[in-house]
Parts: structure tokens; C-alpha cells; sequence
């Protein structure tokens, strides 16, 4: 089957440009694409997930990945779906946040022998002759079209800054330099860069005379309308030191049921027929198929070993079999308790609450366990009988622990 048509099938495509021509390209050369990063954080994020699976498709099929990190272009600010302009970063933040990206793109793509390459477009943007920029680049755009994009029509109302206004032009800069530099003829990215792509394989089309293509994917949210990776305690990080193996594996687990085929078809490498099969599962044995989700997507992320961790911790928790050694936990030092430490200290110490006055909501709301036991009282003060063997089950609400070990 053609890449295009996996894609398709697995509900990657959003948009493309020039679809046959397109297909057709695919099917008989090896092409050359990339999709922007955008290095911000020193880690990517289940947010990222899906142009990352998108990328290894189509590696898989034979094709040549860059991932570009927007190293230049990270220092003015993308206005695609914002509100506000965001601060600028420093070139030394950026390198250290690039060079964790590519660790975690390691686990997806292929780098060896430049079968995959990572670039980072500080290289040609930062060394730009504005003059002669605007003489290339900016003569090929044109300001009213330019302002009908969707990209910049949330903007106009607050007020678009020239410096944002310069993004469309430097990520078509991009693609052109790519094309020149490497042969590349295919953009990928979110749907909310459908404007940004058109540009920039314009921009090839008029400087050299040749076709360029772009494809976007669809913007997910789950069923319930939540932005993906997006939890109440914040992103869900692929940093195993941001997000823990343990609560990566149990956001998938906790998918919600609707959702459960289109996730394993999306961040799964699971053959489409036991992904439908998975997918039609009811009532109970959807559980299996979530179990399934987060096992295989935690394996892509973390490796074998911590996602068999993970799944050996929930069964521990949930069902009270399982080795509770691969549970999440902290070391409490045994002179807190002499302090007189409240289940409030003890909530926000464990990393369940950001503050005091979260710990004594979550307590009032009946939303704080010590093992079995709800907690009702916020004054309640945790003492050594708490303790069994030295280990203590601290629960927020029914989907996350922590075991609170005395050191």
C-alpha cells in the first residue's frame, strides 16, 4: 500500500496540495520532506506525537525525514492559533532544547548514515542580509493576501507586531532553503500551517520554476474537546523526568472509550486489523484495548522495559497484584513526622497539589486518600502508624499515587 494511502487510512491527512501529482511522486522517487519544531521546551510533548508517527511512516515507505528545528525562527514567535506574542529565547536555550528533541525523535526516526537529518534554521536565518532578503524573498509576497491568511486574521484585532508579520516569509525562506540544500519537496505540519505551507512551495514555484508539495495533519483534541497531551496537572511531556513512565502509560490507559481506535490507528504501529478489532471492543473489554493503547505507545516512547514497569505498577495499584516496587514514589525523611506534618504538607510535598490551598480543596472535596481511607479532615497529621513496612499509599482521586517511602 502507498504511504499516502496508510496516512489516509490511519487519519493523518488533514489537507494536501496537488494530491495526485503527489501520490504519484511518492510512488516512484524517494522524497525529501520536513516538518518544523518548534524548540520552546527542552522536551516535545504527546502533542507532537502525531507528526513525529507521521514522519516514521513515511520513512518506513523509503522517504528522506528532516525535522528543522526553528532556531531562528524561535527567537521572533509563530502568531498560527496564538493570542499573544510569546518571549523570545536565548541561542543557548535553544541548542540545549534541540539536542534533547533529536534524543527523543532517536526513538521514531531513523539518523544513522543521514537516512533522517535534523537541522536547525538558526543556521541560515540568523546570518540573513535584510536588504538582500528583501529584495529575493520579500518582493515574491504580497501584503493583501498575505493578511487573509488564517494565521494572522486572530491577530489584527490586538495588533500584529511587523516582527511576527515576518514569520510567514522566513518559514517560506525555509522550505526554499531545504529545497536548494537538500532536494526537498514535501512540507508537513499541523493544519494550523496550511497558509505557511502554500507560501513557501509557492515560493519555490516562482524562484525555481519547480513543484513543491505540502500536506497538514488534523488538529486532535479527545472526544471530551481537551487539547491532546493536555492534563489538569499540565503537558504531558516525553521526558521521562517531566512525566513520569508510570503517568505517561496511564494517560493512555485513561482514554476515553470513543477515542480508544482512533488513538491506537494514530500512535500505534498495531496492523489496522487489530487496531479495528481492538476498536470495536465494549463495555469491559474496551479495557483491554486501552491497556493495549498505552502499552504500545509507552513501549515507542520509553522503550520495552519501562513500559512493562508501568503496566506491572498499574496492575499493582488497581488490582493489588503486580511488583508495587515499580509504583511511583518519594522518600520522606522519618524527622518530618516529628514537625507535626498535615496530610495538606504531605499532598503538596508528594507533587498531588501545587499549593497548600489545592492540598485543602482536594481534602474538602473528599478527593484525598491514605491508602483505603478518605481523608476528610485537612488538619488530619500523617503519623508513623500510617506506615506499613516503612511505605505509605497517598491517592488523588482514583488515577494518580504516589507511595510516600520513610527514609
Amino acid at each position: 500500500m502507498s504511504v499516502l494511502k496508510i496516512l489516509e487510512e490511519r487519519g493523518f491527512i488533514k489537507q494536501t496540495t496537488h494530491q495526485e501529482p503527489l501520490f504519484e511522486l511518492l510512488e516512484k522517487e524517494q522524497v525529501t520532506f520536513y516538518v518544523g519544531f518548534d524548540p520552546t521546551a527542552d522536551s516535545l510533548h504527546v502533542g507532537h506525537m502525531l507528526p513525529v508517527m507521521g514522519m516514521a511512516h513515511m520513512q518506513r515507505a523509503g522517504h528522506r525525514p528532516i525535522a528543522i528545528l526553528g532556531g531562528g525562527t524561535a527567537m521572533i514567535g509563530d502568531p498560527s492559533g496564538k493570542t499573544d506574542m510569546r518571549k523570545m529565547l536565548t541561542q543557548e536555550t535553544i541548542d540545549h532544547n534541540a539536542a534533547c528533541f533529536k534524543k527523543q525523535l532517536s526513538r521514531f526516526i531513523d539518523f544513522d548514515n543521514d537516512r533522517a537529518l535534523m537541522v536547525n534554521n538558526g543556521e541560515w536565518l540568523l546570518k540573513l542580509n535584510y536588504i538582500d532578503f528583501l529584495r529575493e524573498i520579500g518582493s515574491q509576497f504580497s501584503v493583501n493576501r498575505m493578511l487573509t491568511a488564517e494565521c494572522f486574521k486572530s491577530r489584527m484585532e490586538k495588533g500584529l507586531s511587523f516582527i511576527e508579520f515576518n514569520y510567514m516569509l522566513l518559514q517560506s525562506y525555509d522550505f526554499l532553503t531545504l529545497f536548494r540544500k537538500y532536494g526537498c519537496r514535501l512540507q508537513m505540519g499541523g493544519d494550523d500551517q496550511w497558509s505557511n505551507i502554500l507560501y513557501g512551495a509557492d515560493l519555490i514555484r516562482r524562484l525555481e520554476g519547480k513543484e513543491a508539495y505540502g500536506l497538514t495533519f488534523p488538529l486532535l483534541t479527545t472526544s471530551s474537546g481537551k487539547k491532546m497531551g493536555k492534563t489538569e496537572a499540565g503537558a504531558v511531556w516525553l521526558d521521562p523526568e517531566k512525566t513520569s513512565p508510570f503517568d505517561f502509560y496511564q494517560y493512555w490507559r485513561n482514554t476515553e472509550d470513543q477515542d480508544v481506535e482512533k488513538f491506537l490507528r494514530l500512535y500505534t504501529f498495531l496492523p489496522m486489523d487489530e487496531v479495528r478489532r481492538l476498536g470495536a471492543l465494549k463495555d469491559q473489554e474496551i479495557n483491554e484495548a486501552k491497556k493495549t493503547l498505552a502499552y504500545e505507545v509507552t513501549k515507542l516512547v520509553h522503550g520495552e522495559e519501562e513500559a512493562r514497569k508501568a503496566e506491572a505498577a498499574a496492575t499493582a495499584f488497581f488490582s493489588g497484584a503486580g511488583n508495587q516496587d515499580d509504583m511511583p514514589t518519594i522518600e520522606l525523611p522519618q524527622a518530618e513526622l516529628a514537625k507535626g506534618l498535615t496530610i495538606v504538607d504531605l499532598v503538596v510535598l508528594a507533587g498531588l497539589a501545587d499549593s497548600k490551598s489545592e492540598a485543602r480543596r482536594l481534602v474538602i472535596q473528599g478527593g484525598i486518600s491514605l491508602g483505603p481511607e478518605k481523608v476528610t479532615e485537612f488538619s488530619r497529621v500523617i503519623s508513623i502508624s500510617d506506615f506499613n513496612d516503612g511505605k505509605l499509599l497517598l491517592k488523588k482521586g482514583k488515577k494518580q499515587f504516589q507511595v510516600v517511602k520513610l527514609s
